[in-house]
């Protein structure tokens, strides 16, 4: 008996590895994207620090500017102290605006991240939930079209074998005719 089935389950599984594959893809995928906003969101002190820094360093140049300038100008230090306080209190205001700033945009940044991994569970989970009946149906439609595969293999030997017995009989016939056909010569 000839094995109509192997080429049919072949396809399937084929199918089915292909789908599992494509639903593996989407969850690295969302995995992947997941890992990319955690690590914006963990450099933004890296960054803030860095920034700080800066301004930090451009308020001590300043220093460094008025220093000389009190040093090189004798009866200016009454007014390079006022600049100096005021460039302080400047500085000041910028350094809590820009940790203000940082600390409002790490937040955001969390709360869309979170908001993010929260929609994208769930819409992973539902084309899970998708692929597992749509996995489900292939097999029974794997299972419905093996079955008929067999039936038309077991069907296709029956035809066969009508037909080799139809060419016995023919055969038989046949020689019976040419014996009959030499009897009467």
């Amino acid at each position: 008996m000839v094995d109509y089935t192997t080429p049919v389950t072949t396809a399937f599984e084929m199918q089915r590895a292909t789908i599992e594959q494509s639903q593996k893809a989407l969850e690295q995928s969302v995995s992947f994207q997941q890992n990319v906003n955690s690590a914006v969101i963990d450099s933004l002190d890296t960054q803030e620090s860095a920034q700080r820094r800066g301004v930090e360093l451009q308020q001590t140049a300043f220093h460094s500017y008025l220093d000389a300038m009190a040093s090189t100008m004798p009866g200016m230090t009454e007014t390079v102290e006022q600049i100096r306080e005021t460039v302080d209190e400047q500085f000041d205001f910028l350094l809590e605006n820009h940790a203000e700033v940082f600390d409002n945009m790490e937040t955001e940044l969390e709360e869309g991240v979170d908001t993010y991994d929260e929609m994208t569970d769930e819409y992973v989970t539902a084309v899970n939930d998708q692929v597992d009946m749509l996995v489900e149906a292939h097999e029974e439609l794997e299972a419905q079209s093996v079955e008929a595969a067999e039936q038309f293999g077991e069907q296709l030997e029956e035809v066969q074998e009508q037909v080799e017995e139809i060419q016995e009989q023919v055969e038989e016939v046949q020689a019976e005719a040419a014996d009959a056909v030499d009897v009467e010569a």
